[in-house]
């Protein structure tokens, strides 16, 4: 016989399927608002999923000028150290759910994008991370010398679906907008980080290291997993104009160069050479040569982020057993 609830008795809340982090610092409140009503759409019930908003170390506090008593099982959390990996390990240790969905303050899901989350999750059992097609919505037209450099953004088209568990498999790898993640994947991304003797932060406000997205993918792979991505999750990335500029873009380039060069290195144990060495800093004088106007400038600002890497390399006072006869080379 099928069990009656007394009568007046609260009737038991349906499982959380997923968790919503949306890691913000120093929330744009247009975008913000957005972001929010993006989610307040979605085609999956508010009640099968939970939303935790992670103000990460906001100028002014978050949780008092977001009203978030829309959703039933919505919280505010809060991260003192700035970086993104910091928001999202807050978010994990939070998070309620088997699946985590990572929301930029900046990205509004299309309105199935947490039915077809879970949907993926359920297809894909092999799969420990993945992620969407990133458009763009500019407040500004880009200038036209620009466009070539706008995949810095974190913006691309994803026409098929693709997935790898090999992490140097780029076209499988997902971005941190929309980024889903198991919680299994989650627990052991967050060991990693406290252990590491590099840990990439991941954007600690003005400084633009990036990379924590990339390492929670290769967590994934190094765990047996895979990681994909999905033509049918879409996020529209809101990309204010002070991001359109060769200043912004620059600092961009140099930031992501230098993740890139760090994590091959803590992953595969691959050098960053110095450019400005031997027959490297013959060749890079050549590039710069070879160059004008801002692609001249995208290169030195590789440059930089190379020389970047190795600097925080060299500088880590503690390294894992295998990477100590890398680090005494770099010093050569």
């Amino acid at each position: 016989m099928s069990k009656v609830a007394p009568s007046g008795s609260a009737q038991p809340q349906p499982a959380i399927l997923l968790s919503v982090v949306i890691c913000t610092h120093n929330p744009r409140a247009a975008s913000l608002k957005r972001v929010l009503t993006a989610l307040r759409q979605q085609s999956l019930p508010l009640d099968r999923w939970e939303l935790l908003v992670v103000d990460n170390a906001s100028h002014e506090p978050v949780a008092p000028r977001w009203d978030l008593s829309w959703h039933p099982r919505a919280r505010h959390l809060h991260e003192d150290k700035l970086g993104v990996a910091l928001a999202r390990q807050c978010g994990m240790r939070a998070a309620a759910a088997d699946l985590l969905v990572f929301v930029d303050d900046d990205n509004v899901l299309d309105p199935d994008y947490l039915c077809e989350a879970l949907k993926i999750g359920r297809e894909w059992p092999e799969l420990g991370a993945w992620g969407a097609s990133i458009t763009p919505e500019f407040a500004v037209e880009p200038p036209p010398h620009l466009r070539g450099h706008l995949n810095y953004l974190a913006l691309r088209e994803i026409r098929e679906p693709r997935w790898s568990n090999v992490m140097t498999c780029d076209e499988a790898e997902p971005w941190g907008a929309g980024l889903c993640v198991r919680s299994g994947v989650a627990d052991a991304y967050c060991r990693q980080y406290l252990s590491s003797a590099i840990q990439m932060t991941c954007r600690a406000g003005d400084d633009m290291l990036s990379g924590g997205d990339t390492e929670i993918a290769y967590v994934a792979c190094d765990l047996g997993l895979g990681m994909g991505v999905f033509p049918n999750l879409r996020v529209t990335h809101l990309i204010p104009a002070e991001r359109l500029n060769e200043t912004y873009l620059l600092r961009l380039i140099e930031g992501i160069t230098a993740s890139v060069h760090l994590l091959a290195f803590k992953w595969r144990g691959t050098d960053p050479k110095s450019p400005l060495r031997g027959i490297e800093l013959l060749r890079t004088l050549v590039n710069i040569a070879l160059r004008s106007g801002f692609e001249r400038r995208s290169y030195i600002a590789q440059i930089r982020g190379r020389l970047r890497a190795r600097s925080i390399i060299l500088a880590s006072a503690k390294m894992r057993p295998e990477a100590q006869r890398t680090i005494s080379e770099l010093g050569s």
